[in-house]
């Protein structure tokens, strides 16, 4: 796949942006979107296929748990190599090929989704399903490159918000199945995704690009990896990202489980968290531009720990009206704080670049060095949080029938989350002259402020 390639790209040249990058960028965003689009629908498939299994196919709850806990869990370790397959083969060429891998867990699904099937089997086409993960680290990597610092709070909320919005799309899919043609026909939502993948590896390979400057370099993820930041940033992109793709998986699942709903009035319902969740992404991304992202993240972690207390309240009244108002915040929190998390990421690492001593094209260029070999890491981790979301989901039914104890549990981390956020990015220690260089990354980077780890 020889593609298109791009041999000279300088964003942060105002000039060339302005004449030449940025209709090229806004080109490659808008395919890498529909790409990661699909890729979404398809890793969270398996939230729409639980909804169609019933009492025929044999499978309890917790069974259903860990179907897609298995989906989540192979989509976050996915996400390390697909980060990397973008400097190695092009962005466009690993979108065309990224999409068409779509097409194996797909089909697969298409082959087995009836009663009889084994248990096991249902458990390795779950697992095929991670790929569509792995999609999205492959494309914040790629477009990441194509964007200077100051729009890349806008780009990746607007790249994410645009993939995340798979999630809810393939559920309302599934309503749309379920309420026109029954609980017994889930080959019909995988018959609708097939020509989907195709016409994404189309476009990909029609209007996208690859970007020779972008280059694998080993010295940059290893420096990456020995970074604190790298892992607090995972640490706490794993309440953000985590709980909201988590929550998507499960939802459905958790409605029918602890408040009786039926396929039908449980897929109803299901879309709702994940549509917002996804809308509202870029818009925090574009907060964090403005405000910073640390202080964005921050009030969010502490909302969403309020969130979730109401969401304990309800499942202990076992009110469905208020479970919903709190579950749905959850999720439009958690959309807010993605957004504001990835905008955090080139920040630090610029701001650590003039804490160096560099400037200009120099510390630009150790900006995207470090934070394009970092997200792929804290992609991959931050993905397992929706792993830890739907095995604490499985452990609360299987022990209390209820899902009250793991929301006790999720609201314990977010506050740990919000007490990280402000000791390391927010509280300002004092400065030191070897810290000096520093003060303008301050001023440039709000979100940031000084962070001493």
């Amino acid at each position: 796949m020889a593609g298109r390639w791009i041999e000279q790209w300088d964003p942060e040249d105002e000039t060339f942006w302005r004449e030449t990058g940025e209709k090229i960028a806004r080109r490659n965003l808008a395919f890498s979107v529909l790409s990661e689009h699909i890729g979404f629908s398809i890793w969270t498939l398996w939230s729409v296929m639980v909804l169609f299994m019933g009492p025929q196919y044999g499978i309890d709850p917790a069974g259903k748990f860990f179907l897609i806990a298995t989906a989540t869990l192979v989509g976050a370790v996915i996400r390390v190599p697909y980060t990397f397959a973008v400097a190695r083969f092009g962005g466009r060429n690993w979108t065309i090929f990224s999409a068409l891998m779509l097409l194996l867990p797909t089909g697969a699904a298409y082959a087995v989704m009836e009663p009889g099937t084994s248990y096991t089997t249902f458990l390795a086409v779950a697992a095929l399903t991670g790929v569509g993960g792995g999609n999205f680290a492959s494309s914040m990597t790629n477009i990441n490159s194509f964007f200077p610092l100051r729009k890349k709070g806008w780009a990746l909320g607007l790249n994410a918000g645009g993939g995340n919005i798979g999630v809810p799309v393939v559920q309302l899919v599934g309503l749309l199945v379920i309420g026109t043609a029954g609980a017994t026909h889930p080959r019909i939502v995988l018959g609708v995704y097939i020509p989907l993948i195709v016409v994404a590896a189309v476009c990909a390979a029609l209007w996208m690009d690859n970007l020779a400057p972008v280059k694998n370099d080993t010295g940059a993820a290893k420096e990456a990896v020995r970074d604190a930041h790298t892992w607090i940033m995972s640490f706490l992109y794993i309440g953000t990202f985590g709980s909201f793709i988590g929550y998507s998986f499960a939802f459905g699942l958790v409605l029918q489980t602890q408040f009786g709903r039926t396929p039908l009035q449980a897929a109803s319902l299901t879309f709702i968290g994940p549509l917002l969740g996804s809308l509202i992404r870029p818009v925090g991304g574009l907060l964090a531009d403005r405000f910073g992202g640390a202080r964005i993240t921050l009030w969010n972690f502490v909302a969403m720990a309020a969130a979730t207390g109401v969401v304990v309240a309800a499942s202990v009244k076992e009110s469905l009206s208020v479970f919903l108002v709190g579950f749905i915040a959850l999720f439009v929190l958690t959309g807010l704080g993605n957004g504001s998390t990835y905008k955090m990421i080139p920040g630090i690492f610029n701001a650590k670049a003039l804490a160096k001593g560099m400037t200009g094209e120099e510390a630009g260029a150790y900006g995207r060095r470090l934070s394009g070999a970092s997200m792929g890491l804290i992609g991959a981790v931050g993905a397992l949080g929706g792993l830890g979301i739907n095995l604490a989901f499985r452990q609360s039914f299987l022990t209390a029938g209820t899902g009250t104890s793991a929301f006790i549990a999720f609201l314990a981390f977010y506050a740990a989350c919000s007490v990280v956020t402000w000791a390391v990015y927010l509280r300002r220690p004092a400065v030191t002259p070897v810290q000096a260089g520093a003060a303008e990354a301050a001023e440039a980077e709000p979100q940031l402020g000084y962070a001493r780890v």
